[in-house]
């Protein structure tokens, strides 16, 4: 198990045993567990993440800390869309799409600014930083 597989295993089980709450670095931070389909594998793949909320849509940042790829989540959302979605103590089937540009900014820019982190992955990349926006089914 790699270093990052393990240190997500522990934040599941921590969400998971504790309604959704986690310590840590992410104390109070909006965060949730996303489920997809390895897309070589077929296999369910579950990665928590910070997420941002605007009523009955969700978004989440294929940010991967500003790392030069996007992270393997992504690339398996983007092959098999249907997703499952945990936030507190609730599970949703949902649709993952990936949004447009200028909505990408508009969402982008707006957790940057509650989060200064994901500004600083922005500056560290070349790339730009895909939003994904999750739809109840």
């Amino acid at each position: 198990m790699t270093d990052t597989s393990d240190w997500n295993t522990k934040i599941i089980a921590e969400f998971r045993s504790n309604d959704g709450k986690v310590g840590g670095q992410f104390e109070g931070a909006p965060l949730l567990l996303l489920t997809t389909t390895g897309a070589r594998s077929g296999q369910p793949r579950v990665n928590p993440m910070m997420y941002l909320d605007e009523g009955d849509r969700l978004y989440v940042f294929a940010s991967k800390a500003g790392a030069p790829t996007n992270p393997d989540w992504y690339h398996n959302l983007v092959a098999h869309p249907d997703v499952t979605v945990e936030v507190g103590t609730e599970t949703v089937a949902m649709t993952a799409s990936v949004v447009d540009r200028s909505e990408r900014d508009r969402v982008y820019t707006e957790q940057a600014s509650r989060y200064p982190g994901f500004a600083e992955y922005e500056a560290k990349t070349d790339r730009v930083i895909p939003v994904v926006a999750l739809d109840r089914r």
